[in-house]
């Protein structure tokens, strides 16, 4: 089984159950933003979060194997049509130079890993309509000179 074939069979079993990502996040001990991109099929999973993740949604063998193989890390390179995931684009187009200069005023010349990386997503009730909170933290990488 590979990665696509497990996201579709991993969406699958997930609404089969009616299960939300913070409960599958809460079954596995990970956070929910890290047990979905697993099973988007962007990060691999060790061993037993990937079979916890299959057992929550009753799934085999196939499935784990397929949550613990190391991804491809490739996505379309052309502007997305989903309004939420091209919102995204849109504030790193205008405010990626921003954020650049601010970090490495704060922290010198380096970059922010995606590896060594938390992310959460919360809701913040507001009376003019909710707010999507979304938190980003990763370690600062400098650049090295040689």
């Amino acid at each position: 089984m590979d990665k696509q074939e497990m996201h579709h069979t991993l969406m699958a079993a997930k609404a089969r159950k009616g299960i939300s990502w913070d409960t599958l996040g809460e079954a596995v001990g990970r956070s929910p933003v890290w047990v979905a991109s697993a099973c988007h099929g962007m990060n691999s999973a060790p061993y037993e979060a990937a079979r916890r993740i299959a057992a929550t949604l009753d799934l085999g063998d196939d499935v784990i194997a397929a949550l613990e193989a190391f991804p491809t890390k490739t996505w379309d390179q052309a502007i997305p049509q989903d309004p939420l995931v091209y919102r995204l684009y849109e504030i790193v187009g205008v405010y990626g130079a921003t954020l650049k200069d601010v970090i490495q005023e704060k922290f010198g010349d380096g970059i922010m890993s995606a590896i060594d990386f938390e992310m959460e997503v919360d809701r913040q009730p507001d009376p003019k309509g909710d707010r999507v909170v979304v938190t980003l933290s990763g370690k600062f990488l400098p650049y090295k000179s040689w």
